[in-house]
């Protein structure tokens, strides 16, 4: 059995590994566009501060180590160019040449990519960045490391948005978010939002609300925000949210749905025979409502990729969707969320009823309690789980998790 896997990261290395777990003999070959094939993209932030000291840190695997430990054929600065289904053949280049390879199984992690809004003056703007990987975070430290600015924005508040603004922050520049939403962190409620804003705020990062950005002018120097009002900014971070990366899978006339993401079936498998597909680039089913979601999270990529590996080993394993659970630290607060807001359940129409409860993340008489607020979503008549909103300086994952849990066990309040 010989199995192409192009992209790797999340999605992609894991369904390598766990194959190699599970089939001694298959031939397996990971093709990579970029120069690492296994990076910590999470972790990619806390490095501008150096909470990260060491950029080695952020490379998780080698194409060495993986060869030695796995046996897996990984090859970076490989980028596949097509894929011909009825033929089972992929053509990839390589420096200067182009070759073709076949394959009997073929899995596609290409993840996601930047969304850059048409924003005038943007292709000018030698400053502004987006972060997906380490050529970005290196063309960002090499601002950073040069002459720092003195003053940087970030656009979007969503989990990069806020993290990037925290470290960019921690060197000692001054730092605005700009989020067209009402309110930062738009997956989850306002209410719970809020004390998101006011950790950022009382960590002296400006944030402006209900605004976009809409030129940019002296070669990204200056930002004109939509009420006319100005921006100065030394280093522009882009954050504004991710398109599935569908290229390829237009060129082998896979079928698409959802704002471009790949449809697969309960076995991660395309429109095309054996041709399969995991992580930012598939449109998943929210497990609660059934709807079609684009979920760019790593936890799921991790599952996927093992997944898909078992369903092409023979193992009977079926894609039961996703219910999004993230977390985001900032400065001292930590916010997580799982399943549906109060506002995706009511924009579904569902029954429901919310409960807010703030208590200590430990026993109050016990030293170094602290608050947590939660927010609970669900339906009065059923007692079903939609969602769960959590904030506070520490234990919020515990809850979250454990909420998450029940939703993903059918447990009802």
């Amino acid at each position: 059995m010989k199995v192409i896997i192009i992209g790797g990261v999340a999605g992609g290395m894991s369904a390598a590994t766990r194959l190699r777990r599970l089939n001694e003999e298959a031939e397996i070959i990971i093709f990579e566009k970029g120069p690492f094939v296994s990076f910590a993209n999470c972790g990619l932030p806390y490095y501008v501060s150096g909470e990260i000291s060491e950029r080695s840190q952020l490379l998780v695997q080698t194409p060495e180590s993986l060869q030695a430990r796995f046996n897996l054929d990984v090859r970076p600065h490989h980028e596949v160019l097509s894929i011909d289904s009825h033929a089972k053949m992929v053509t990839v280049k390589h420096e200067d040449q182009t070759f073709t390879e076949t394959y009997d199984h073929l899995i596609l992690s290409p993840g996601a990519k930047p969304f850059v809004p048409p924003i005038e003056g943007i292709a000018e703007a030698k400053n502004a960045f987006s972060l997906r990987n380490v050529p970005d975070l290196d063309n960002i430290m090499t601002v950073l490391d040069g002459e720092q600015p003195k003053e940087a924005v970030v656009i979007g508040a969503g989990f990069i948005g806020l993290e990037m603004a925290e470290n960019l922050q921690m060197r000692g520049i001054k730092v605005t978010i700009v989020e067209k939403a009402p309110h930062v962190l738009p997956p989850l409620d306002e209410e719970m939002a809020a004390f998101v804003k006011k950790e950022l705020e009382a960590n002296n990062v400006r944030v402006i609300t209900s605004q976009s950005a809409v030129a940019f002018k002296d070669e990204g120097r200056t930002i004109v925000l939509e009420d006319g009002s100005e921006l100065t900014s030394g280093l522009t971070i882009l954050s504004v949210g991710v398109t599935p990366e569908n290229r390829l899978a237009q060129s082998a006339k896979i079928e698409l749905g959802l704002r471009g993401g790949i449809l697969v079936d309960e076995n991660y498998e395309t429109s095309q025979k054996d041709i399969y597909a995991v992580g930012d680039a598939i449109v998943v089913k929210n497990q609660i409502t059934g709807e079609d979601a684009l979920i760019s999270l790593a936890s799921p990529a991790n599952r996927q990729g093992r997944q898909v590996a078992d369903v092409i080993s023979g193992l009977k394993r079926k894609n039961k969707g996703s219910i999004g659970t993230a977390i985001v630290r900032t400065f001292n607060m930590t916010a997580a969320s799982t399943g549906l807001s109060e506002r995706a359940v009511r924009l579904a129409g569902l029954p429901y009823q919310v409960v807010h409860t703030s208590g200590k993340d430990h026993a109050s008489y016990y030293p170094g309690a602290t608050d947590i607020t939660l927010k609970l979503i669900f339906n009065p008549e059923t007692g079903t789980i939609y969602g769960a909103q959590g904030v506070g300086q520490k234990g919020v994952d515990k809850r979250i998790d454990i909420l998450a849990t029940a939703i993903k066990g059918n447990l009802t309040v």
